[in-house]
Parts: C-alpha cells; structure tokens; sequence
C-alpha cells in the first residue's frame, strides 16, 4: 500500500512538472537553486539512509559499498552517453543579464557547467536521446524506490517505509519531465505527443517499482541480498545524480554561491531529519 501510495504521488509529480513546462518558464537562477535543494536531498538520502540500510541488509559495508560503486559507475556511463541532466531553460533571456547569473564573459566556466549549454546547443540535444536516458534512470528510481519501502517494511517503518527515498525522487522526477517537454517544444513537437511523452515517462517509475517487486518474489530465501544489494546500487546512483547535478552549480557558477550552499546543506538536513521521521 505504501509503495503504490509513493507511486502515484510520483507520478502526479511528473506529469505535473511536464505540463508546468508549457506554461511556466523557470529561470537560471531559480532552477539552480531548486537543483541544489533536490541534490542535496539526494546525497544525504544515499549516504544517510540507503546505505545503512544496504549495510543492514546485506550484513557487510564491503558488499554495501562495491554496489554503491557499481550503481555511480553505471549512471555515469548513462549520463555520458545520453547526457539526459539537461535542465536549463532554453530561452536565452533566461540565461545572461537576470540578478546578475552567469554575467561574467562567455569563455568563463561559471556559465559551462555541466548543466549550461548555449541555445544553439540545447536545441541540437535529442530529447528521444534525453527521455530513453532519464527512462532508465527513472526506472532504477522505481527500483530503489521499491528497494526502500521493503527494508523499511523488514525494520518497522510503517506507512513512511521508503520516504527518503521518496522525496529525493518526487522533488526530481518534475526537473526531468520538464527537461524533455521543452526539448520537445524547442523541436516543434506538437502539445499531444508531448503530453503522449510525459505520461509514458511519469508510468517509468510505477514500472520500475513493479518489476523489482515481481523479480524480488521469484527468489524466496534471497530477498535480503537482493534489497540489500539493490538499496547500494541504488546509493550510488543517487551519489553520481546529486553531484553531477551540484558541482556545477556551487563550484562553476560566481553567482549566488552563498544561497547555492545554503541550499545544499538545507537539503542535506532534510535528509537527516527525515531519520528521526522514520525511527518514530
């Protein structure tokens, strides 16, 4: 119940953030600021929760963290073939000259993160590249989504089994639907296939959700190693998503790195206080 719960809110979040995309046009400054909340989110529930929990289930932090890794060398390869974290705004008034963001000469790094493509660049990005990336990563989202209600569950978490993990996914999979509703708007796509495209990624989480489920029940007497090793897995992905979502914005960009910060480290104790939520 729980997970089906996490599931739908999941998916009401990222068909929300995909229709947000046509009408509402975030700012440079305004969507750094939401990515580094998000990342921060994210470090802390990878090393914070799911890795503890990993090392619970699995009885060994070696075998915790050789998943971790193989979990963030695996995103990684993903995002350097399908470069899928493209969430800046196309629209060239939003990137130069609003409150100071990125003002510094174009040859600056502050404007070439990993995030900060030209316009002429951003509309050269396939968004079926785009979505086919963020579908594999929003699919091992489901996975470990599904991973940490069922630790949780085992160690009586109750109705909140998971909610870390939630939220770290829940405040993100929006970013993602809007990366690829407006790559599909700056290509002219028409507003059907791009609400045909929205639906079918918001259903990629529920999808993940059910196939780690269905696969955990064939393998009765391994549940543990299988939750265990997914939850590693699981940390690492998330590791790689919240730094290579915020190294470039805290330590590439001269602008607002104060807030930039703080926003960080309110996302990191976000995370930490979600612990006490779930030893109540």
């Amino acid at each position: 119940m729980t997970l089906t719960a996490w599931c739908v809110l999941i998916v009401f979040a990222s068909l929300a953030g995909g229709a947000a995309a046509d009408r509402v046009r975030l700012t440079h400054r305004s969507m750094q600021f939401i990515m580094s909340s998000v990342g921060g989110l994210m470090l802390g529930i990878a090393l914070l929760h799911m890795l503890p929990h990993a090392t619970a289930q699995l009885g060994s932090t070696d075998e915790a963290c050789r998943a971790a890794v193989a979990g963030l060398l695996i995103m990684f390869l993903l995002l350097r073939t399908f470069h899928f974290h493209e969430h800046e705004p196309l629209d060239p008034s939003h990137r130069h000259g609003e409150s100071g963001e990125c003002d510094e000469h174009p040859p600056q790094p502050a404007c070439h993160g990993a995030h900060a493509h030209s316009p002429e660049t951003s509309r050269h990005l396939s968004w079926g590249g785009v979505a086919f990336g963020l579908a594999l990563h929003t699919l091992m989202d489901g996975m470990a989504l599904a991973a940490a209600v069922q630790a949780g569950t085992d160690q009586g978490a109750g109705v909140l089994a998971g909610l870390g993990v939630f939220l770290a996914i829940v405040l993100h999979k929006p970013l993602d639907a809007v990366s690829i509703t407006t790559l599909m708007l700056s290509g002219g796509w028409s507003h059907p296939a791009r609400v045909a495209v929205n639906i079918a990624f918001a259903l990629m989480c529920p999808l993940g959700a059910l196939l780690f489920v269905s696969g955990v029940e064939r393998f009765h007497g391994m549940q543990g190693t299988i939750v265990g090793s997914a939850l590693g897995f699981s940390a690492g992905v998330f590791l790689c998503i919240s730094m290579s979502d915020l190294l470039p914005e805290i330590e590439f960009h001269t602008h607002d790195r104060f807030w930039l910060t703080v926003c960080l480290v309110t996302g990191v104790v976000t995370a930490a206080l979600i612990g006490f939520v779930d030893a109540i």
